[in-house]
Parts: C-alpha cells; structure tokens; sequence
C-alpha cells in the first residue's frame, strides 16, 4: 500500500474514532454499512478499521472467521428490508449519504434508524435476523470450528411412528447467541430517559427478529425402505427461507405496538387502557408515530413519493391512489426494443427479428 493510501486510510479511521465519541448511541447501526461493502473490502481492512464499536470490535478481533457471515447477515437484512417495502410510501431506501461518505460516516437508513418508529422497528428485527440467519447458516455448513450441526438432535426420534434425527439440523441457538453478543448494547452504558427508552425498544426489537428465525424452523425428512415404502425416515430441523421470515416481520409491523416513552420497572403500552396486555418477546415495539413519507423532507431526509412508479389498477400499497397521497399521477408511455423470435440457423449464427412494444408508465405527481 502506498503512501497516499496509508494518509487515506488514517484520516478515515480519525473521522470514524470522532464519529464514535460524539455520537456513541448512533454507532450501534453502523455495522450495517457491511451490508453494501464491495465482496473482500471488510476483511481487507480488518476489524480494528471497520465501523463497529468496541464490544462489536473485540468480538470480531477474537472470532475473524466470522467477518464474512456478519457482512452476508447485514446485506440479508438490506436486501430483505427493501424487498418488503419496495411498493410502500417508506420504501427502505439506503440514503445517498451512507453510500458516497467514508464508510459507517454516515447511518445506512438515515433518520429512521434513530427515529423510534415502526419503520426503526423493523430495520433492526431484520438486521437481528439476518444475522442468525447467516451465521447458522455457516456453522451447517461446515466453515466454522467452533459450530456445525446441532448436535443435540443427532439421536432419538420415534421408532413406533418410524423415524429418527439424523442428517445436519441447523444450530439456530448459536446463531441466536452470537447475534445478541454482536449487537446487543447493555442498557447500564447509556445516559439519559430518551436514550434508555430507544436502546430497550431495540434490543427488544433485536430479539423479536431472532425470535422469528427460531418459530418458523421447519422439520425436512427423507425416506428410507425397500421400492421407497418409507419404512423409516431420517428427520432434521432446517431454517426457512429469509423472504418467509421477512413476511412474518412485515406481518409485525402491520401490528406493531405503541409503547410510553418512560420506562419504570419494565416496557408498558403507551395506552393506560391495554396496559394489562401482555408485550410477548416476538412483537415489534415502537415509541414515536412515523412521520408523513408523502411529502419531501429534506431535514429528515424523506425523499417523498413524487416521481415514484405506481400501478394504475392496484388497490394495494403499490395503487397510484395511496403510493401519491390523493396528488394524482402522471402516465407516459415508454417505447421497448428488444430481441424476440430468435432461431438457430445452421451454421452458425442466430437470428432474430426486432420486436417493440408500448408500455404505459404511471408515476405519482
């Protein structure tokens, strides 16, 4: 490395060590950044040069292996987040500023990620559970020492009803474990009512998403016996997929709940009224109402829905009714070329005719 690229790299770690003493309550989301970090780029810099704070530092110094899993769990979360919201007014965009400053500079989700809203709510379930995902998804397959399989289900089973575990059950609780070592923030470091109130609303956010990879695992089987008569079948637990998780999330927060923004002996439902509802582990909680994502903000970095494309005969999040806000839309119509009715013709070329369509685009006013 030369020497203009070592002065480079020093100043971003100087800016970053700033960004750390004056705003160490924003930081706990900065590992997110590894989400859409260039493949290879964080283990290039290595742990004590990434945006991660101390515990998330020492905890990646002693397990390095786990680097690759911890960006795969990250970009997960990103990709799942923008998945489930792609149609809504919210749509879980990245904002400009986290992917053109230095790295972990500047928060990925911007405001909502520090927001106390239904929207920071899922962004840090999402995260928790990408996280467990990727990790479990490591020890099954093989590329850590310290976990594999799980191996309390390498034995047993029901020899009257013809089956047994076997195979390779995936370790969901050392996922689960590693997840709440790398991101949870002991509420005891923090200062400050409002500050106490967000970190218990995440951390219990954090847990919510690790809850949800743990009730959707699924029991898979295969068959053993003479002419596949299934005589006995070999059984082992297995992870759904990360878009059923990302539905039971978004499924959250449709549901989500309002909660005081003081906390005495625990978390209480902000109306007195429903107070004596129990708040189960799985729910997604929140403090404050989401702010209007129809209008332009630029102090809080709302883009709004004006120039967003939405579909004329849906009556769904995605309909031009609700994604404009009642402002009406506009239509264009856009021209397609494209390659159609291709054949092989001997010897040895292709051939094709040019085929173009019209296509009504609806965006909102």
């Amino acid at each position: 490395m030369d020497r203009a690229a070592l002065l480079g790299l020093a100043r971003l770690c100087a800016l970053w060590a700033a960004l750390l003493v004056l705003f160490p309550y924003g930081a706990q989301g900065n590992w997110m950044w590894l989400g859409i970090a260039s493949f290879g780029v964080p283990e290039k810099l290595g742990c004590a040069n990434l945006p991660l704070n101390s515990r998330q530092k020492e905890l990646c110094k002693r397990k390095p292996y786990l680097l690759p899993s911890i960006r795969e769990g990250a970009r997960l979360g990103i990709q799942e987040c923008r998945s489930q919201f792609r149609h809504e007014r919210w749509n879980c965009m990245i904002t400009a500023a986290a992917t053109t400053a230095p790295m972990g500079a500047s928060p990925l989700f911007g405001y909502e990620l520090s927001s106390g809203t239904k929207e920071t709510a899922f962004i840090y379930a999402v995260m928790a559970a990408g996280l467990v995902h990727s990790v479990t998804r490591s020890c099954s397959a093989g590329n850590m020492t310290e976990c594999s399989c799980d191996t309390t289900l390498q034995n047993g089973g029901s020899a009257s009803e013809g089956w047994h575990w076997g195979g390779c059950s995936d370790d969901v609780q050392y996922g689960m474990w590693f997840s709440r070592k790398f991101l949870d923030f002991p509420i005891r470091n923090t200062t400050g009512k409002e500050n106490k109130v967000l970190l218990a609303m995440n951390l219990h956010n954090n847990e919510a998403g690790r809850q949800a990879v743990a009730k959707l695992m699924s029991v898979d089987c295969r068959c053993h016996g003479v002419s596949g008569s299934c005589a006995v079948k070999t059984c082992w637990k297995t992870m759904s997929s990360f878009e059923k998780i990302g539905h039971l999330l978004k499924d959250k927060y449709e549901n989500s709940i309002q909660i005081s923004d003081k906390i005495k002996r625990k978390m209480r439902r902000r109306e007195k009224d429903q107070r004596k509802i129990p708040i189960h582990k799985d729910d997604l909680l929140y403090v404050n109402k989401s702010p209007n994502y129809c209008v332009e903000d630029k102090k809080l970095g709302i883009p709004g829905t004006q120039g967003r494309e939405c579909n004329r005969t849906s009556e769904g999040a995605d309909g031009c009714n609700l994604l404009c806000c009642g402002r009406g839309y506009n239509t264009h119509v856009v021209r397609h070329v494209e390659r159609c009715e291709c054949k092989f013709v001997w010897c040895c070329y292709v051939r094709c005719r040019r085929c173009e369509s019209m296509t009504d685009v609806h965006t909102c006013k």
